[in-house]
């Protein structure tokens, strides 16, 4: 069973002298903040300084993302993260007063095309798509400058960061959460995913920073479009999979994945064999993939239902469960033709079967839906969910 530990991260920060860089992957509820809230403490222990950030207060996640707002989010969140750990006047310029100047001074943006003041420069960067477009055409011809002033502000933080500890080796991490979350809606969905490939994949030397240990989490679909993801950053790609309860080959049931999600339920509620069978527990793991968000809510549902039919039996029946099952089931149909075609090829050859670049909004969208999931012994691969896999013929 394939599990992404925060040893991975900790030996990768660990062994580096300067800096590095980690990316870290998986679908909406595998447990990636989860992780990250881990790796924070486990440094934090070992005498890192850790600043973690939170990108969907920093970025649009729904419009497509270059290098020059990237930059100016990421360094805005860490300029607000040191300010909360040191007092917002750590630095002479705080990041937010330096990007405004930097537009106008160094770059020449109209003053009346840049929003002024901290406040109203960080929402516009999120909140207004006009905004943060004409932003990326203006900086199009200025990247490099961008990156050195983002890079220099970055060796200042860390700079202070030993300054203020005495340590003039003492590792800074830098965890970026949520830029996982980056995802197309409508008419715009193929730029956004353009963008993102783009971002990690042209600017991979530009996401380095030369004193900083950063952990950038990418979405679930980016490491199969990109294959030398890790190799173009100089790193390895770990991806948080789904809990292992089914094996790749003839799809039979995987004892040790299943034991697993009995022994969390164990672990929460000692007497759960009065309320279900160990069977049920099984049954509920199989059938929700190994995901541990729809494993858990396929168990709030059975309880509702138990908890609305006060005479239900006790430990809980099969045709509760079918009933709880058939709720879930239903929020990832219909499905159509198209759709029931890829999906049937990826349950044949466990592979993600991407025809070409232009279908990536389609595969995300089996991601986050949870039609897929991706899971790992030695390789990553794929499934369907089981819950739709009677549909597929």
């Amino acid at each position: 069973m394939a599990m992404v530990r925060p040893g991975v991260w900790i030996m990768n920060i660990d062994w580096s002298e300067g800096a590095s860089v980690n990316l870290l992957s998986g679908q909406r509820g595998s447990g990636k903040s989860t992780q990250l809230r881990r790796l924070e403490k486990i440094l934090a222990g070992q005498g890192c300084v850790v600043f973690r950030c939170d990108m969907s207060d920093y970025l649009n996640l729904t419009t497509p993302v270059e290098i020059s707002d990237f930059f100016f989010s990421m360094m805005g969140a860490l300029g607000d993260a040191a300010g909360e750990k040191y007092g917002k006047s750590f630095l002479k310029e705080n990041y937010w007063d330096r990007a405004v100047r930097f537009l106008k001074s160094d770059i020449g943006v109209e003053e009346t095309r840049v929003k002024t003041g901290i406040a109203d420069f960080k929402a516009s960067l999120k909140n207004d798509p006009s905004f943060k477009a004409e932003l990326q055409k203006h900086m199009r011809g200025h990247i490099a400058a961008l990156i050195r002033q983002a890079h220099a502000f970055s060796d200042e933080v860390v700079d202070y960061v030993r300054r203020k500890t005495g340590d003039p080796e003492k590792k800074a991490v830098l965890i970026l959460d949520s830029i996982e979350q980056i995802r197309g809606v409508g008419e715009e969905a193929q730029s956004v995913y353009d963008s993102v490939e783009n971002l990690f994949s042209a600017h991979a030397e530009h996401l380095r920073l030369s004193l900083m240990h950063v952990v950038y989490t990418v979405p679930p679909y980016l490491p199969p479009l990109v294959p030398g993801l890790g190799r173009n950053l100089g790193t390895a790609s770990n991806t948080l999979p789904s809990l292992h309860v089914r094996k790749k080959g003839d799809g039979a049931d995987d004892p040790e994945g299943l034991k697993i999600l009995s022994d969390i339920v164990a672990h929460r509620f000692e007497r759960w064999s009065e309320v279900f069978t160990p069977d049920a527990i099984q049954r509920m793991g199989r059938n929700t993939a190994g995901d541990l968000r729809d494993f858990f809510r396929l168990i709030r549902e059975v309880l509702s239902q138990v908890s609305i039919a006060r005479s239900a039996a006790l430990p809980v029946q099969d045709g509760v469960l079918e009933e709880a099952e058939n709720k879930l089931r239903r929020e990832m149909l219909p499905i159509a033709d198209a759709d029931r075609a890829w999906l049937k090829r990826i349950s044949e050859s466990k592979s993600a079967e991407l025809p070409g670049v232009k279908d990536l909004p389609t595969l995300a969208r089996y991601f986050d839906t949870n039609l897929i999931q991706n899971y790992r012994n030695g390789e990553d691969w794929y499934d369907v969910h089981p819950l739709i896999r009677h549909v597929l013929d």
